[in-house]
């Protein structure tokens, strides 16, 4: 069984993993990489994605309207290298402050945070000057950036962020300057039989205790 998840979920997914009824083969990428690979005719059994992309593939009929089940909700995020200190990010302008007084900041371009991210900055009036500084990476873990010293800020998920080890999340960015996606998973056609069993285990072991730990809100 094969199942193609957002990176979102990637910490609680892998914690939970060892209590699973089934051993399956996971990918783990940003959405819009999952749904470029989709759209490229890949198929697994189970896809975990924003609700958004789940309803763009059930209404093409690749995924199974009836199976689809809400999992968590995700919320941007910052952290800085382990041991460095916190920022203010309390309020919007705090947080515009911060962004201008780090000396260095890394994003992602393929994730839903990175296109918010970006919006973001344009919106606060400080795009020019936070790009001049930033390291854009195409996928993955940006805090991965953070943790080795190449950056002093990581923006992303706090549940992306909370997956790498030698860093610090500072906490998720005010709510006017925040956006939220909810993580929806559901079965492929033709999904393989254990696909529907794998699916109900999952929504039942994304408890809200489960879910905070790994940086995610119930949905």
């Amino acid at each position: 069984m094969r199942v193609m998840s957002t990176l979102g979920i990637a910490l609680v997914l892998r914690r939970l993993l060892p209590q699973a009824p089934f051993a399956p083969d996971i990918l783990f990428e940003p959405t819009a990489r999952l749904l470029a690979r989709i759209e490229a005719g890949e198929r697994a059994d189970v896809a975990v994605l924003t609700d958004a992309g789940v309803e763009a593939l059930a209404d093409r009929g690749v995924l199974v309207p009836a199976t689809r089940r809400d999992l968590a909700v995700s919320r941007i995020g910052l952290a800085v290298p382990k041991g460095a200190p916190h920022p203010r990010i309390g309020t919007v302008e705090e947080l515009r402050e911060t962004l201008l007084a780090a000396p260095s900041l890394v994003y992602s371009r393929a994730g839903a945070s990175g296109i918010f991210f970006a919006e973001l900055i344009e919106r606060l009036g400080i795009a020019e000057a936070v790009n001049a500084k930033a390291t854009v990476i195409p996928q993955g873990f940006t805090a991965e950036v953070a943790a080795r010293g190449e950056a002093a800020l990581a923006i992303q998920q706090v549940s992306e962020l909370m997956a790498v080890e030698g860093i610090e999340v500072v906490g998720p960015f005010p709510p006017e300057a925040n956006t939220s996606a909810v993580f929806t998973g559901a079965l492929f056609a033709r999904a393989a039989p254990e696909a529907a069993p794998f699916l109900d285990w999952l929504a039942r072991a994304m408890t809200p205790e489960a879910l905070r730990a790994g940086g995610l809100e119930p949905a």
